[in-house]
């Protein structure tokens, strides 16, 4: 049992030693220490107000991000949007192009074909004109070769006429 008892001299001895060590440790130690966890301290809270900081921040810069992302979608819509009417537009336009062109190659084709027409016409006329009259000049001429023959047609036209 006598394990379990203290011995009075030795606990009179321990505080003492406990009273010096709390001295020294109050006079030397606290006051760095207590400075140095207070300093610390102040460093954390401020490490995490720079970090709440920074997460907000971060959060404004994405949501900044995301508005610029959606402002690039709107304005690349817009452009590809654009485009397309631009080039329907020219499709239409080289359509309507085409068949105005196409519409004044056949009507100048058709005038051309109709001044062929009158000028083949005219020609032929002129041809059919000529003929006759180298026809009627050879008939004339073989008519009227002999004297005979020449009363017989003068008679003919001026009975032929009566007749009319």
């Amino acid at each position: 049992m006598d394990l379990i008892t203290p011995n009075p001299g030795l606990i009179v001895w321990m505080i003492i030693i406990f009273g010096v060590l709390f001295f020294l440790l109050s006079k030397f130690a606290w006051k760095p220490i207590l400075s140095s966890l207070k300093e610390r301290n102040e460093n954390i809270d401020s490490a995490l107000k720079m970090a709440e900081e920074t997460r907000a921040e971060m959060a404004k810069l994405k949501s900044d991000n995301e508005a610029e992302k959606a402002e690039a979608r709107k304005e690349r819509d817009l452009i590809i949007k654009q485009a397309k009417e631009a080039s329907e537009r020219l499709i239409i336009e080289a359509k309507a192009k085409a068949v105005n062109e196409s519409t004044k190659i056949m009507n100048d084709a058709r005038e051309a074909i109709k001044q062929e027409r009158v000028a083949m016409t005219a020609q032929i006329k002129e041809d059919m004109a000529k003929f006759s009259i180298e026809i009627a000049e050879k008939v004339i001429r073989r008519e009227l070769a002999d004297k005979k023959s020449q009363q017989t047609f003068v008679s003919e036209l001026i009975a032929d006429t009566k007749l009319n």
